[in-house]
């Protein structure tokens, strides 16, 4: 019997524990603390196997970040009804999707951008790019304001996901959701469509 040529295909399983591991380290621990060693032994394989699949730790860290909710799926649900309310509509979407074990990946992220320039470059790109410009640009917004609306509304996101998912400081860190709207939502609206002065 002749014997087959080239590589073996992998093992799914193999490569989904891998996933698996790499996105508790890299949301417990962030990018630069969590090692290809203690993924390969969180997932059970040889650090080896985990280059064999994914290269690098960045690239390692790329597919393990990929977010399984497209953010302009979710627009629809903060720009319905207008831009009255969009404010508290845009802080429950984003509870909703971070409170989900979607959140976990976002969490990593977080904790990567605040110690690795590049994470942080990541992370502004996608919230500029996939997230703020969406919203913005479905409102009646005067585009000389864009920029400073658009970083107000992200220090509130990613103020409260610091709060919430990193530091997790009570009692914010287990505040029911629909508290969180409506506490923070009113900000988040003023920013997007009120008096800035």
């Amino acid at each position: 019997m002749a014997r087959r040529t080239g590589r073996r295909p992998g093992n799914p399983d193999t490569r989904e524990a891998i996933l698996a591991a790499a996105r508790a380290a890299f949301a417990e621990r962030g990018f630069d603390a969590a090692s290809i060693r203690s993924i390969a032994a969180a997932a059970g394989v040889d650090p080896a196997l985990v280059h064999h699949y994914f290269g690098t730790k960045e690239e390692l860290f790329r597919a393990a970040m990929a977010m399984p909710i497209d953010p302009a799926r979710l627009l629809p649900e903060v720009l319905a009804g207008g831009p009255a309310g969009a404010g508290e509509r845009l802080v429950r979407t984003f509870l909703g999707v971070w409170d989900s074990p979607t959140g976990t990946p976002a969490v990593a992220l977080l904790r990567s951008a605040v110690s690795n320039e590049w994470m942080a470059r990541l992370m502004r790109e996608f919230l500029v790019t996939q997230v703020l410009r969406r919203v913005l640009d479905h409102l009646d917004i005067d585009p000389a304001e864009l920029p400073l609306r658009g970083s107000l509304v992200a220090s509130q996101l990613i103020g409260l996901a610091m709060m919430r998912y990193v530091i997790r400081l009570e009692p914010a860190a287990s505040a029911d959701p629909e508290t969180l709207v409506a506490a923070i939502g009113p900000t988040v609206q003023r920013y997007l469509m009120g008096d800035l002065t």
